[in-house]
């Protein structure tokens, strides 16, 4: 599995020569979806069920919400210990949501989708710029495929942030690398305003200041760690004046999803395995997302990625551990993007063909689990 870089294929330099060499890796995009979106499509007539049913649920209902009516003012009575509401759930893919409705006037649901499919194509362009600089051409393209196509890429069909999150956290590993710190940080602030997950963008930001100003003096590199934290800074303002409490949102997620002791998210899954095998899907798909994440750290690490990246990939899945309820997911490796994308494009051709074609085979999986009750996406 150790294969030098050099026989994958040397970083390349030139920006504008990827970015006129993309797009083959929108067409992947484009093909992965049509793969997860015929695989709903066929549940969806096995089912005898609309297809629009698969594609805004869960959390997506939430974000839909938001959109069509604003936020809550408190949170409601619940039914037992659970009360759920949508201050649970983050600004900016409701607004985006709701600017999309009002230029094309259609179903909410399809306008959401189209604008999905315009920013991963975006995202997985800026996924492979960003990427080119360290693993050439063919790396790049290889570390996106392995993205676009993990199994928990399914919410990239859905109204879901990950779309979102991918494409504003490459922008900022990109910006970053290229010296570009107000784009950068603003573009980190866009991550934060999406999802708890967006915030640690700035972990990157920070870094890259600190080598920045130890080694180069470069004083404006501060710009990017000082913006970072805008979106979810005005969104907790918002809802002090909104609900009259700066962490309405936390207490919506502790009301509604985040309830037990923070810390045993990964204990919990891995336990169900143990006692409930058969009928613990949920946990068993996030105790083999575990045992890949930690396979993959090792693995970038090993190849010593650029601690700009890792600084985020090993913020999220600090996120997925801390977590009472989450543990780590497909959507949250699918967040982590930077490890699907250096491990893709650093491994050998053979591991390669082997962990696309597991993923795909994961993939078709988890799009049909999540039309019903055995999986929640």
């Amino acid at each position: 599995m150790t294969t030098p870089l050099s026989s994958v294929e040397q970083p390349a330099r030139n920006g504008d020569s990827a970015l006129r060499r993309s797009g083959d890796v929108v067409l992947l995009f484009l093909l992965s979806r049509l793969l997860v979106m015929s695989t709903l499509w066929l549940t969806a007539r096995v089912k005898h069920q609309p297809l629009v049913n698969f594609l805004h649920g869960w959390d997506g209902y939430w974000y839909l919400s938001v959109a069509r009516s604003g936020y809550v003012t408190s949170i409601p009575p619940g039914h037992g210990n659970i009360a759920q509401c949508n201050l649970g759930f983050f600004p900016l893919l409701p607004l985006l949501l709701r600017g999309a409705h009002w230029l094309a006037g259609g179903n909410w649901t399809v306008d959401g989708l189209v604008l999905n499919t315009l920013a991963g194509s975006l995202a997985a362009v800026v996924v492979y710029v960003m990427a080119v600089k360290h693993f050439g051409h063919l790396g790049a393209r290889r570390g996106v495929a392995l993205m676009v196509l993990s199994p928990g890429s399914v919410v990239l069909s859905m109204i879901y942030a990950e779309t979102y999150i991918v494409l504003f956290v490459a922008l900022t590993l990109w910006a970053l690398q290229e010296h570009r710190w107000v784009v950068a940080g603003l573009a980190a602030a866009a991550a934060s305003a999406l999802d708890p997950v967006g915030v640690v963008a700035f972990l990157p930001c920070a870094y890259v200041a600190w080598h920045e100003i130890r080694h180069n003096r470069h004083w404006r590199a501060l710009a990017a760690p000082v913006l970072a934290p805008l979106g979810v800074t005005l969104f907790f303002t918002y809802l002090a004046f909104h609900t009259g409490s700066f962490f309405a949102y936390a207490h919506a997620q502790r009301a509604g999803w985040q309830q037990g002791i923070f810390g045993t998210g990964v204990f919990y899954a891995m336990g169900q395995v143990v006692l409930h095998f058969t009928s613990a899907f949920n946990s068993i798909v996030k105790t083999l997302s575990f045992a890949a994440g930690v396979a993959m750290l090792w693995w970038a690490w090993r190849r010593r990625i650029t601690m700009t990246w890792m600084s985020y990939v090993l913020g999220v899945m600090l996120m997925g551990v801390i977590s009472p309820i989450i543990g780590i997911t497909p959507r949250l490796l699918l967040r982590g993007f930077p490890l699907l994308v250096a491990v893709g494009a650093t491994v050998t051709r053979r591991w390669f063909v082997t962990m696309l074609s597991l993923s795909i085979v994961g993939l078709i999986g988890l799009s049909i689990a999540s039309t019903g009750l055995t999986w929640t996406p």
